[in-house]
């Protein structure tokens, strides 16, 4: 991928350079000088989007590419501020699809490797198969949507659970407060889909099949990203400002590379 990222980059560069020999007459307003490479920086984030996308396998394991661009887009404004660990794990809980499809994705995006696609369940007041409704609010039984990152790993009545802090204010910052953490359910299961035609649904927890709980929490913990998506809300967040998350990410790569050769 970094062959493909270094030749675009160097596309661009060449793109941007002959533009310029046509402005020495007159130089560009520095606003305008900064709009061009933010436009070049896009480009090139765009490709890095799509390159982790297809190498990962995320199109044909039925995620969104929109989607997974928002939830990328949020990892890098949150490693940007400092509040991720070494952990390069995306994980994203896509709400625009019914719980009766594998809509959680846990995504390892140093090896640009899908590394877990599995079921996970919505609040039993935010809908039936597909959930509608989503809420911030104690005792709710909703969803809530956003950005979050991982907490501590503890016992309790689901037996091996992951705390969670919501960091979105509005929208999922009293995760805390209302216990909202990923553990284990029998209800999260085929046999459940089988017989009532959707998932078993949860108290605003996105639970996951208990057969799998370890290896999810094993995955995730360690304050990596979890992102649950609905498109169809009104929701926004200060961690989606792409032109810092294109800048953050590029700059990283080129690193990389650098250190490649």
């Amino acid at each position: 991928m970094k062959k493909i990222f270094l030749g675009i980059a160097a596309i661009v560069l060449v793109s941007m350079s002959i533009v310029g020999t046509s402005w020495k007459a007159e130089e560009l307003p520095q606003t305008q000088q900064q709009t061009v490479k933010n436009i070049a920086a896009d480009s090139i984030y765009n490709q890095f989007i799509s390159d982790i996308y297809y190498a990962a396998h995320l199109d044909s394991a039925g995620l969104n590419q929109q989607v997974f661009e928002k939830a990328l887009t949020g990892f890098y404004n949150m490693k940007y501020s400092g509040l991720l660990h070494s952990k390069s794990i995306l994980t994203i809980a896509d709400f625009d699809q019914e719980s009766s499809k594998k809509r959680l994705f846990i995504i390892d995006l140093a090896q640009k490797k899908l590394i877990l696609n599995t079921w996970v369940a919505h609040g039993q007041n935010s809908g039936g198969d597909k959930p509608s409704y989503f809420s911030n609010t104690q005792n709710s039984n909703q969803s809530s949507l956003g950005f979050y990152l991982t907490g501590e790993i503890y016992y309790g009545k689901h037996g091996r659970s992951l705390k969670l802090d919501g960091m979105d204010r509005g929208f999922n910052n009293n995760a805390r407060e209302r216990a909202i953490v990923v553990h284990g359910a029998d209800y999260v299961c085929q046999e459940t889909i089988n017989q009532l035609g959707r998932l078993g649904r949860s108290q605003g927890c996105p639970a996951v099949p208990t057969k799998l709980a370890n290896k999810v929490i094993d995955a995730i913990s360690d304050r990596t990203v979890l992102f649950i998506n609905n498109s169809d809300q009104q929701y926004h967040s200060s961690f989606l400002n792409e032109t810092l998350a294109a800048s953050y990410a590029l700059k990283q790569e080129e690193v990389l590379a650098a250190q490649m050769d």
